[in-house]
């Protein structure tokens, strides 16, 4: 707006001045200039993030040597179940999702996905928001059975990558029961494991009280509370001899098979938390090195896996 002065200086004389309204308006108009793009961007990059790629950094070797600390991944949720943001957009704020649309990617044996942790062996919840990186193993209704370190899902040897990194210097015999092992009160280990069933949707399960130890901790993150009162198994304040679930699960492994936590020792993914397919690296460098030693930083530049297809 043009703001017009009429005015007399000390001598009488009649003066006329307009002040300050062009400069106001081109600011106006310059403020609006990288804001609109500003805000498409920001729109535009949620937009792909929830629905189509994001980024994830490895950070542990529990994937060896298919990814390494220090690799930069694109994961493709193309495919996957569309669902509204579980956060409010820049903030950790959770909020209730909502599925638009259904999954259509078939998954598959040996496909690297990331998923949301759900939480140690005897967590309903996870304590800690946290993506994990895992090779899927086992499919709903899958038979896992791991002898000696060989994998076998229903009776079929399975058939491992050969950037799988596997130490048969010493293995846990059979019938040597990990205290630390999925599920609990089980008599595996981390080399002879199962045979187990991966559970799915419609799978009914009996139970009594010497088998709830085992499906417990499943029965609770479908949200039931599970008691056991004078050897009776009760459901939600209800006396059952059996379960059906709900949803459906996975069986996941990380590569490196000596050092790596995954599913044999806290259990089965839903997939409803499968993120997406990781697909291929676009940076690697030594994680181990400070960003400040840039010189360093830059030599440990791994240009051989960058732009690698993650299989």
């Amino acid at each position: 707006m043009n703001i017009e002065m009429n005015y007399k200086n000390s001598f009488g004389e009649d003066h006329y001045a307009q002040i300050g309204s062009e400069s106001i308006g081109e600011d106006q108009i310059q403020v609006k200039n990288w804001l609109k793009p500003l805000v498409i961007a920001i729109v535009a990059a949620i937009i792909v993030k929830t629905f189509v790629f994001e980024a994830f950094r490895i950070p542990s070797g529990s994937m060896e040597n298919t990814l390494l600390p220090g690799d930069f991944i694109i994961v493709s949720k193309i495919g996957f179940p569309v669902k509204t943001p579980r956060y409010i957009p820049l903030t950790r704020i959770e909020i209730p999702q909502v599925e638009i649309l259904p999954r259509f990617f078939e998954l598959n044996h040996g496909d690297v996905i990331v998923f949301r942790f759900p939480g140690e062996r005897n967590e309903i919840r996870a304590s800690e928001d946290v993506n994990y990186i895992k090779r899927l193993i086992g499919l709903p209704g899958d038979v896992i059975k791991i002898k000696n370190k060989v994998i076998y899902i229903n009776d079929k040897k399975f058939e491992e990558p050969p950037t799988v990194k596997v130490n048969y210097d010493f293995i846990a015999p059979e019938g040597l029961a990990n205290p630390y092992i999925f599920p609990e009160g089980s008599d595996y280990n981390e080399d002879n494991y199962g045979p187990i069933v991966v559970p799915f949707k419609g799978m009914e399960i009996k139970l009594n009280s010497r088998n709830l130890k085992q499906w417990k901790i499943m029965i609770e993150r479908e949200g039931h509370k599970v008691e056991l009162v004078n050897d009776k198994v009760m459901i939600d304040g209800k006396e059952v001899e059996s379960f059906v679930f709900k949803k459906d699960y996975v069986f996941v492994m990380g590569d490196n098979r000596n050092n790596s936590l995954d599913s044999r020792y806290w259990g089965f993914v839903p997939v409803d938390n499968i993120i997406g397919k990781a697909s291929f690296i676009y940076w690697s460098w030594d994680s181990d090195i400070p960003i400040f030693n840039i010189f360093e930083k830059v030599k440990s530049i791994r240009w051989e896996r960058i732009g690698k297809k993650i299989e």
